[in-house]
């Protein structure tokens, strides 16, 4: 199995061959992954395993792209992101809200 920065280098490598990084640009990319989430949503509203696999691999090739782009990867964007939420406290109640350990205080 491929390690993630592998991946994330043949994904580049595929689209410049492509030319999807020269000619496209990061706004077209990002409606891509916009129009990906789509066909994920309908995949994981029935349920089907391979087709969401497929959606959430779309989404990260337009994701690589849109990166690549803009000087950034996928793994510093998602270790900034990570950096964000780690210290975060609280939980996701029933209804599908997070609640913030500090909002549960003051209630």
């Amino acid at each position: 199995m491929k390690t993630f920065e592998e991946l994330e280098k043949l994904v580049i490598q595929w689209s410049r061959d492509r030319q999807i990084l020269q000619n496209s640009t990061p706004e077209v990319q990002f409606m891509k992954a916009v129009s990906e989430m789509g066909e994920l949503s309908d995949a994981i509203v029935k349920r089907r395993l391979p087709e969401i696999r497929d959606g959430i691999g779309d989404v990260l090739v337009c994701l690589t792209n849109v990166a690549q782009m803009t000087g950034l990867d996928l793994r510093s964007c998602l270790e900034v992101a990570y950096n964000e939420i780690k210290d975060r406290k609280g939980y996701l109640n029933e209804s599908g809200v997070f609640i913030k350990e500090s909002d549960r205080e003051s209630a």
